[in-house]
């Protein structure tokens, strides 16, 4: 009887059983491949799908986390340089606009410290990660028509990295310019 008459069920089934690593098995291979039937390495029977599923769902899931971690970082990264940049040109701003109303020189520099604090916490920014200068033109900051400038510069920090102090994405500055008016 030829293994060929056999249905497709059974004969996986007697390839499958007379395959196995038993003495004589190899003789069986020989045989099979002969007479022109499948032979043992060759043949996929229906029990090695059933071993197969759900290898889609493992291997699609592995590359999912595999690609979608490095985006999903590098959007949160690019929200936190975003974030900065928005907090610094705030921060500029509302600190030139308090250093011109002061009266004078002293407590100008510190309203104008104090806003640039409160404008990066606002934003959720570190203050201690900010630097604030000041320039005026011409050098006398309280005289009527001197232009001040006010430059922020922060650096932005890695996001979900608390041992990475040192290593800064990037730094963000913006400056702003408020004109000391005649009347006060």
């Amino acid at each position: 009887m030829r293994l060929s008459s056999l249905s497709f069920r059974g004969r996986g089934r007697l390839v499958e059983a007379l395959c196995r690593d038993k003495p004589g098995g190899a003789e069986v291979h020989d045989r099979l491949r002969r007479s022109g039937d499948v032979g043992c390495a060759d043949r996929k029977t229906p029990q090695d799908s059933v071993h197969e599923q759900g290898s889609a769902v493992v291997e699609f899931t592995f590359l999912a986390l595999l690609l979608m971690v490095p985006l999903v970082y590098f959007v949160i990264t690019v929200g936190q340089i975003q974030g900065g940049s928005f907090a610094v040109v705030g921060a500029a701003d509302q600190a030139a606009k308090v250093f011109v109303a002061q009266p004078d020189a002293s407590t100008a520099q510190a309203a104008a410290e104090r806003a640039v604090a409160l404008a990066l916490s606002d934003f959720g920014q570190q203050v201690d990660q900010a630097a604030m200068t000041t320039t005026c033109n011409p050098a006398d900051c309280q005289a009527a028509g001197t232009a001040v400038t006010v430059t922020v510069n922060l650096r932005v920090p890695l996001p979900f990295m608390p041992f990475a102090e040192g290593m800064p994405v990037t730094e963000v500055a913006a400056s702003a310019t408020q004109l000391v008016g005649r009347y006060r």
